[in-house]
Order: structure tokens, then C-alpha cells, then sequence
């Protein structure tokens, strides 16, 4: 199905649900600008991701920073933009929940009057690998040591976390694993946990100098320790119920 931009950003409710039946194709000015996909993970309900279309010359088509803003406003969906790939993000499962409940839980406690601050999603961290490549992401919990030296004047955070959660699943380790964790350790956030309630592990990763310098993976019963934030600590048999 083709429509154009206008028609989805209106109906938008209408195509989501249409979207589990078939592609819907977004076109702006007569040129296919984004494809509305649904991602079926093992039979369960369909989670979708907007995936950008290739360009009638065959080349692959990466949609700007303002046609993603321009295709999200007015909108209560809940949207990423990461290297040209706009994602509409989907409602997340229970033990998926649970993980977030209990972490940032423990966040929110051992933050309690210190400089920084831990944020739970939604929350729009826009990041810049460079003035040109501009990206838009909503991490499951931010740590944020500069809010209010950052704080914009429209109550937006300008500056980059020093850490991040992303709780992963089936549909989304793809893009938490590798386009999520390339931005983070590209745009200088120090510290990245990647949580796994399907296999009950936490995988840490510090970055320095936009590369990787240290990593581990917790399981079972083991705790939690940050790298950079020393005394941080959280029990995997109370992330994971």
C-alpha cells in the first residue's frame, strides 16, 4: 500500500494496524520516502520499526534528520532515529517492565543527592556523531551529570548521558546491540548496560576515546558494578523476577 505523508501522519492509528497485514509505503511529493513494517518475533503480535525505503534508482535511501521530525510531530507515538532509520517503537512486555521498574528503582535510590541525575523513557537524547549525522533515541534509563548546564531553553536536554540502559528483546537486540551501542560509544557516553530479561544476564561496556575499553557480562546471581560510578551495584535475582 502507498500512501503519502500527510494521509499517515492523520490516520496514523488506521496504518498502524494495517501494517500488520502489509507494507505501508510513505511518499512525500510523489518520491517513496519511508516503509511501516511489522517485525513478527516467534508468532507474538508484531512489533513494528520504520524502516526507510530505497530510492527507485535501486540506492539505498536514508531519511534526513528533517523529514524524521517533520513525519513524528503532532504525534503521541514513540519514535528513534538512528543513521537515516526511523523506528516507531512498541509497547513493551511485562518482564521487559519488571527489569525497568527494579533498575531504575535502584538508580533513583543511590543517586539520591548526588550531581547526577537518572532519567527514565520516554525521553528524547538527541546525539550528533558529527553537525551533519544527527540522531534521536529514547534509552530505557539515562544517567545525566550536566542537566542543568545542558538544559535547553524549550526544557530538552542538550548534552550527551554518561550512562545508558537499553533493556533488550527479541525484536530490538539487533539494533540495542550494535546500531544503539556504535552511537553511544561514538557520541562519548562513558558507560553502557545492555539488560536481558529473556537471558537473565547484564553486559557492561566502558568507553573511552569513542572505543570500547572494558566490557563483562553478569548472569545469575551475580551484582552489578559500574565502572565509573564506584559503589553502583544491582542484584540480577532482583532485575530479573
Amino acid at each position: 500500500m502507498i500512501i503519502n505523508s500527510t494521509e499517515m501522519q492523520n490516520n496514523f492509528g488506521k496504518y498502524l494496524m494495517l501494517a500488520a497485514q502489509e507494507d505501508i509505503i510513505i511518499t512525500r511529493n510523489g518520491v517513496k520516502i519511508a516503509k511501516l513494517s511489522a517485525i513478527r518475533d516467534c508468532g507474538q503480535t508484531p512489533d513494528l520499526v520504520m524502516e526507510s525505503a530505497e530510492k527507485l534508482s535501486g540506492s539505498g535511501w536514508k531519511a534526513t534528520y528533517e523529514e524524521f521530525l517533520e513525519l513524528t510531530k503532532d504525534t503521541e507515538e514513540r519514535y528513534e532515529y538512528i543513521d537515516g532509520e526511523i523506528y516507531l517503537l512498541a509497547s513493551p512486555k511485562t518482564a521487559h517492565q519488571t527489569a525497568l521498574t527494579e533498575l531504575f528503582g535502584i538508580f533513583y535510590n543511590w543517586f539520591q543527592g548526588k550531581q547526577c541525575t537518572p532519567m527514565v523513557a520516554p525521553y528524547d537524547i538527541t546525539l550528533k556523531r558529527n553537525p551533519e549525522n544527527i540522531n534521536v533515541v529514547q534509552p530505557d534509563i539515562m544517567v545525566i551529570c550536566d542537566l542543568e548546564e545542558k538544559l535547553g531553553e524549550d526544557d530538552y536536554y542538550e548534552g550527551v548521558p554518561t550512562l545508558v540502559v537499553e533493556i533488550i528483546s527479541k525484536s530490538t537486540q539487533r539494533k540495542d546491540l550494535i546500531n544503539k551501542l556504535d552511537l553511544y560509544m561514538s557520541c562519548d557516553v562513558r558507560e553502557y548496560w545492555i539488560v536481558s530479561p529473556i537471558n537473565k544476564e547484564v553486559t557492561l561496556y566502558q568507553f573511552e576515546n569513542k572505543n570500547i575499553s572494558r566490557h563483562f557480562t553478569y548472569r545469575k546471581s551475580e551484582v552489578v558494578q559500574s565502572y565509573i560510578f564506584e559503589g553502583l551495584t544491582a542484584e540480577l535475582n532482583r532485575i530479573f523476577k
